[in-house]
């Protein structure tokens, strides 16, 4: 009794550890470790696809440290298995006991595999576990009220377990969450701090043993598997050997449950039986063992799978064979079509008449006595007489009738040997017409060849005389406009300079003349500015501020001429950008226009920008003048502190007004500039609709013109008189995996068996030429625009399954060396 309390006092402790701080919460955890052959979407939720090719029905049963009392129980009822060839899918019901705690609930599995070439594959999967967890009443035993109990209540919990695997040949890495979401229905809440929530990553390899007798095809896999927790990390490992015969053994190792190993057989072709045993070890040694049991039903099928384990297995119990319903044919005896003999017999006086096979009478002696008397004897002679005349008669007949075969047969021999004579004459005749027929052909065919070679290069030549002199008088236009650029940069840098020193020179003089005129002027009280009366004082402020007035009067004219003069390059700018769009919209539509003069786009823009440089400094001059006045006026004020003062009002006016025209101007400024990005933008997306808009027609051109010679290839080129090696076809560029291409014109979408790829135009009709002279006259290519280069095909394919079927099946044409799958796609 106390050592059955113990352990439950152990066991409970375990179990209040794993309840993720949630009362009455068990974490979803199921016990499928021991085993690699029924319900591994348990291990990663990718196991229901990966190299699996059956489905299966099957009931588990796992009980763990079974010496003790209210061990932890787990029932386990799945299916799953291969659905699809790219997808794997899985149900399961589960009851698990923890002593008095009980979890009942279900899991759904998807699994969804990725084909990235013939040996590699990319699965992805996802186990959705819905269950509840609680105080089972039934198995409470104890002697006193326990309030704790009272207060656990049923809970219902959902998890998510996804995972991700990558197979090849052999191998599979893949990663796995356990309970990366784990929600609580009862508390409307995720479970944090989840003792089971755990990273899982694994490496697994499945391979066969080549030797003889019973091991001989036997499949070994195994399962190397850490699954990364919060608080320790559980390294795992097992191994599995499959034999044909239908038996399977396996043995695992795990840091944390111990050592285990197991059985499994195949009892009938659908029905297998398996058995694991565990044996703790380390912390938990004391625990004991445990022991799991699976049932299973496999369904048959008609059909196999790739990327699956096919393995045909027997199994313990044989299923009865039929007969197989195919009758046995008598044999007919040798002797059964030999001729009977057929015998007449004629009594006559010493001899018994037999007529052979041939129809001739053979006489033989016949011991039968003859009667005395001379009837008998005169009908003997008379009978004797009469086979006598009948035989002369035959054997002159058959004389007759081998003459006669004689002459037919001389007659028809030689019938036969005119006939032949007049055969061999007139096959000859026919002969020597097809072979003048053949030279007369192949001499039109070499001429027509030549003509076509000779005017492939000549449109070559010219075509790259054309891009040369094309060339030349871009780089001569080039050259000029740069020349002009420089040109008409230094000139506007020495107009700029010019006019800085002109304006320089002139701010100077008028300055000392301000300085003058205001000295002689010391003692005027009043003086008119452009129609306006400006009060006057003797102060050094006050002429100072007025010097300054006169200055940023003038600067703001000049401002506002530099913005007119922006204004009307805007205005240009905004018209040459409307006369484009309505050139493209007019193309568009069919209707041609007549190019627009030159014009120096660089220049102009050079002007633009020399523009808003000036109106910048100028408007920062403007701004420092402004600033400076202010200043001065804010001086007078110390020693001139009536602000009803003539000279203060007058100039607090001034700069007030002075500060709203920097605004305008400022304003204006942002709004010229503003348009003139927005110009710029809109000049460039109508410029790129032209630039496509010629890619275009260009792009038709080069195509009907590939089409053209696509055709005459076809056409001229004569099959080849020996057959042609693999050493003969350039394929050009080689691809080893598959390749996708994107915006393709002038074909469709699908997987295409390209067999050689060019960008120089004269190795792909070669190819063309020699694929077509091997006897290939579906050959045809397609032009890719991205990469400017020619893709040559003649199978294409909807689905990557047919393209690859077709890739296996390609023989060995000499022009299929380097045949590979091209896919285009939108």
């Amino acid at each position: 009794m106390l050592k059955h309390l113990f352990i439950y006092i152990i066991l409970f402790a375990c179990i209040q550890q794993a309840l993720a701080q949630e009362d009455g919460v068990i974490a979803l955890d199921l016990p499928v470790r021991n085993g690699l052959r029924f319900n591994r979407y348990a291990i990663n939720p990718t196991f229901s696809f990966v190299r699996e090719q059956n489905r299966y029905v099957s009931f588990s049963n796992k009980r763990q440290w079974v010496q003790f009392d209210d061990a932890p129980n787990t029932y386990l009822f799945g299916y799953s298995g291969r659905f699809r060839e790219n997808i794997g899918a899985g149900i399961g019901l589960f009851q698990q006991d923890y002593g008095v705690l009980t979890s009942f609930g279900g899991i759904l599995n998807f699994a969804y595999n990725v084909v990235l070439n013939r040996d590699s594959n990319l699965t992805f999967g996802m186990n959705l576990g819905f269950y509840q967890s609680g105080i089972n009443e039934g198995r409470v035993v104890t002697n006193f009220p326990d309030p704790s109990l009272d207060n656990i209540p049923t809970q219902s919990v959902m998890a998510i377990n996804p995972g991700i695997n990558y197979g090849t040949a052999f191998f599979d890495f893949g990663l796995s969450v356990n309970n990366l979401v784990a929600y609580n229905f009862k508390t409307s809440a995720l479970i944090e701090d989840n003792p089971e929530q755990s990273i899982g990553a694994h490496v697994m390899y499945t391979g066969y043993m080549n030797t003889r007798g019973f091991l001989d095809q036997s499949k070994f896999s195994t399962l190397i598997k850490s699954d990364f927790k919060k608080d320790n990390t559980v390294l795992s490992g097992i191994v599995m050997l499959t034999v044909p015969k239908g038996i399977w053994a396996q043995v695992g190792y795990n840091t944390l449950y111990g050592v285990s190993a197991g059985i499994g057989l195949n009892l009938t072709k659908e029905i297998a039986l398996e058995y694991n045993y565990e044996q703790a070890i380390g912390d938990l040694a004391e625990f004991g063992n445990s022991h799991e049991i699976t049932l299973a039903y496999k369904f048959k099928k008609s059909y196999r799978y790739n990327y699956a384990d096919d393995d045909d297995e027997e199994a313990l119990i044989m299923p009865s064979r039929r007969a197989n319903g195919i009758a046995t044919r008598r044999q007919t005896s040798k002797n059964s079509n030999r001729p009977r003999v057929v015998r007449q017999p004629r009594t006559v006086r010493e001899n018994t008449v037999e007529i052979d096979p041939n129809g001739v009478e053979v006489n033989r002696p016949d011991d039968t006595p003859v009667a005395d008397s001379d009837t008998n004897v005169e009908q003997q002679r008379l009978e004797a007489e009469e086979a006598a005349r009948m035989i002369a008669e035959q054997e002159a007949e058959a004389a007759r009738r081998a003459e006669e075969a004689r002459l037919k047969a001389e007659a028809e021999a030689k019938l036969k040997a005119e006939q032949e004579a007049e055969a061999a004459r007139l096959a000859e005749e026919a002969r020597l017409k097809a072979e003048r027929e053949r030279q007369a052909r192949l001499a039109e065919q070499r001429r027509l060849q030549a003509e076509e070679a000779a005017r492939i290069k000549a449109e070559q030549e010219a075509e790259q005389a054309r891009i040369a002199e094309e060339a030349r008088l871009k780089a001569e236009a080039e050259a000029k406009l740069k020349e002009e650029q420089e040109a008409e940069a230094a000139r506007l840098l020495a107009e700029q300079e010019a006019q800085a020193k002109q304006a320089e020179e002139a701010r100077l003089a008028e300055e000392a003349e301000a300085r003058a005129k205001a000295e002689r002027e010391e003692d005027i009280a009043m003086q008119e500015l452009d129609g306006v009366l400006i009060p006057v004082a003797k102060d050094r402020e006050a002429l100072e501020m007025k010097n300054l007035t006169e200055l940023t009067e003038k600067t703001r004219i000049e401002q506002q001429n530099l913005l007119d003069q922006l204004k009307a390059k805007v205005a240009i700018k905004q018209q040459d950008l409307d006369d484009l769009k309505e050139e493209n919209d007019l193309s568009e539509q069919g209707i041609v226009v007549a190019p627009r003069a030159f014009k120096s786009i660089t220049a102009e823009n050079r002007e633009i920008e020399a523009l808003k440089v000036n109106i910048d400094n100028i408007l920062r001059s403007q701004g420092m003048k402004i600033t400076e006045l202010e200043n001065v006026y804010n001086e007078r004020l110390k020693t001139v502190r009536d602000k009803e003062d003539e000279v203060n009002a007058y100039y607090l006016s001034k700069i007030n007004e002075l500060k709203a025209a920097q605004e305008q101007t400022l304003s204006a400024r942002t709004d010229l500039f503003s348009n003139l990005e927005t110009i710029k933008v809109a000049t460039e997306i109508e410029r790129k609709r032209r630039i496509s808009r010629a890619a275009y027609d260009n792009e038709q051109v080069r195509y009907e013109k590939d089409r053209r010679t696509l055709d005459m290839i076809r056409q001229i080129t004569p099959r080849s008189t020996t057959p042609l090696r693999a050493e003969d076809f350039d394929s050009g560029e080689v691809l080893r995996n598959i390749q996708i291409l994107k915006g393709v014109n002038n074909a469709d979408n699908g997987y295409y068996l390209v067999i050689a790829v060019h960008s120089d135009v004269a190795k792909r009709d070669e190819f063309l030429r020699k694929a077509v002279a091997s006897g290939q006259t579906n050959i045809d290519f397609f032009f890719d625009v991205n990469s400017s280069k020619y893709y040559i095909y003649y199978s294409k394919y909807d689905s990557i399954e047919a393209a690859n079927r077709g890739l296996a099946a390609k023989g060995s044409q000499p022009y299929n060396v380097n045949m590979s799958v091209v896919k285009i796609e939108d």
